[in-house]
């Protein structure tokens, strides 16, 4: 049967996300030599939309439309966390029982999570937002991966990883010989499973091969909001908090508190960006026993203060 996939274009929506949803289903049609799906776009207010690219796309139907689709997809991009208003997340529920299918790509988990069409519900997000979601949804499984399907709901942590979605998406409807096919068009020669990482491994982003040490920064990573003291570290890595220390400043060229501090506050930082959490509410997540604490020491990273930071980001 044929497929109708909506493509929900909220501004500021990234072009590589949706060309990443888009073009498996044109390559489906044109390897299988039949019309297995068809797409349109739709926009809140009727007009084109720019990506975060500036590249700009129409709407082919309009909100009332949504009906006549099989498949609505979210797709979003930068600032997506002050979009919305009341009227915008009702829509969003009611398209959401018109349709077959609901899901999201890259930042648009944040607007299902907002409409709380996520409630008890296992979704991603991209890796940039993911503690932050964490944080505001305590009732979502946000499990990080490349992409999540959870009964009628399917969310994408955007990018290219929205390729290998639709390719198993093509896969379960069409089997697995198109979805190499198009795969194979693509020049994408595997097709990645949803539990593998987003990001680059540690040891690539840091360029760093001691085992020892990045073992101490995962620690790090998983202690945000109660840090663990520079012995406890060393113990948990199975060294000395002497060569521990020799190790960061080789490697990092900072102590191990001062890279601790480093990602407390890029944490911090994230969430002030991506959350609507009060700066208390951050300050506890990330470790800081006091606001005026996390003040000064952000003031002292970032040259402005949490509140300067959150009040620069909603001006953009």
């Amino acid at each position: 049967m044929m497929q109708r996939f909506g493509f929900f274009l909220v501004p500021g929506f990234s072009m590589l996300s949706l060309a990443a949803a888009v073009e498996p289903l044109r390559m489906a049609n044109a390897q299988s030599q039949d019309t297995l799906y068809e797409w349109e776009f739709l926009s809140w207010d009727g007009v084109p939309v720019n990506a975060s690219n500036q590249m700009v796309t129409a709407p082919t139907i309009t909100l009332d439309e949504v009906k006549t689709l099989d498949v609505l997809l979210v797709v979003a991009g930068i600032n997506v966390s002050s979009y919305g208003d009341d009227q915008f997340f009702a829509w969003l529920r009611q398209a959401a029982r018109q349709v077959t299918l609901l899901g999201a790509t890259s930042t648009g988990s944040l607007l299902l999570a907002k409409a709380k069409l996520l409630r008890h519900k296992t979704c991603t997000i991209h890796w940039e937002y993911v503690d932050s979601f964490r944080e505001q949804f305590t009732d979502v499984w946000m499990s990080g991966e490349l992409y999540e399907f959870d009964g009628n709901l399917f969310t994408c942590s955007g990018g290219s990883a929205g390729l290998d979605m639709m390719l198993q998406i093509i896969a379960d409807q069409h089997g697995y010989e198109l979805a190499l096919l198009v795969a194979e068009q693509y020049m994408h020669p595997h097709i990645r499973p949803p539990h593998q990482d987003q990001r680059m491994r540690l040891q690539s982003r840091l360029n760093i091969n001691n085992p020892r040490m990045i073992k101490a920064i995962d620690f790090m990573r998983q202690n945000l909001e109660a840090p663990l003291t520079c012995q406890e570290l060393a113990d948990a890595s199975n060294m000395s908090a002497r060569q521990m220390e020799r190790l960061f400043k080789q490697h990092l060229q900072l102590s191990p508190g001062q890279y601790y501090l480093h990602l407390r506050l890029e944490k911090t930082q994230q969430l002030l960006r991506q959350s609507s959490l009060s700066v208390l509410q951050i300050a506890t997540a990330c470790g800081f026993s006091s606001t005026s604490y996390l003040a000064r020491c952000y003031q002292k990273k970032y040259s402005c203060s949490p509140r300067q930071e959150r009040a620069r980001n909603s001006n953009r």
